[in-house]
């Protein structure tokens, strides 16, 4: 019997390495996480201390609906990310990762994608491929340009943006699918609010703690666009500048009509 134990107790600590999981008690609750996976389709291996994507995940890669590996020190996800045929939701914030590899593109049944607090500079032009995405929160990462490929993606319903280093928006921009826009705490001077007017689905632009001038604000986005909430604090002008603007008027009746649907 004590030799059963020591097996036992040397294989748990084997395939604790090679999924690259912290040596700790916590092991054996992981391990039935994963054990348990195949059946519920879900696996939570949030604040495990990975430092790398689990290899071992891949024998559930056609199984997996909701992966949850955030609060970890990923660096990297491997191609074989693309093989998570079935994935709906992969929640990853909180980890290093500086790229995305192009296979993400492959994930045709992702609805949600969370990359929050990561290194992420630049998405590849594959995510369009992401045919049903609908949340997708990039927040506190390090991008300096406005991700493009975002502008493609045709499920997109929300999209965060806030907490990056964003200037302006390109004129891509009036091809975005989302109906929330979230560019809180960027760097924004540039609103390009007569392409933004474009966009055909959006209702809230949250853009407040950016150094926007009140002239941002076109009367296009205020009078003539889908906009009806816009969150503008913390810029250089003053909330009763915004109110003397052109357009106003017609964006506070759309404002107030939406409150009392609410």
């Amino acid at each position: 019997m004590g030799n059963e134990s020591s097996k036992t107790k040397h294989s748990g600590k084997g395939v604790a390495s090679s999924i690259g999981l912290r040596a700790g008690p916590s092991n054996a609750t992981i391990q039935r996480h994963i054990e348990n996976a195949r059946k519920s389709r879900i696996l939570q291996l949030k604040s495990c201390g990975l430092k790398s994507f689990p290899q071992s995940l891949e024998e559930l890669q056609e199984v997996i609906r909701n992966l949850e590996l955030s609060q970890n020190k990923i660096k990297h996800l491997p191609p074989s990310i693309g093989h998570f045929s079935a994935l709906k939701q992969l929640h990853l914030a909180e980890n290093v990762i500086g790229v995305l590899p192009d296979e993400i593109g492959l994930l045709k049944n992702l609805e949600v994608l969370n990359l929050q607090s990561n290194k992420l500079s630049s998405l590849p032009e594959t995510i369009m491929g992401c045919s049903s995405l609908k949340t997708l929160n990039i927040s506190a990462n390090c991008f300096s340009d406005f991700p493009v490929p975002v502008c493609h993606l045709t499920s997109l319903d929300t999209l965060n943006l806030s907490q990056n280093s964003i200037t302006e928006l390109p004129d891509e921009v009036s091809s975005l699918n989302a109906s929330e826009l979230n560019l809180n705490q960027n760097r924004l001077n540039f609103l390009n609010a007569d392409v933004l007017a474009r966009c055909q689905h959006l209702k809230i632009l949250r853009v407040e703690e950016n150094c926007l001038a009140k002239t941002e604000f076109t009367t296009s986005l205020l009078s003539e666009s889908t906009v009806n909430i816009i969150c503008y604090v913390g810029n250089i002008f003053q909330e009763r500048e915004f109110q003397d603007l052109p357009g106003y008027e017609e964006y506070q009746q759309r404002f107030t009509a939406t409150r009392r649907k609410m």
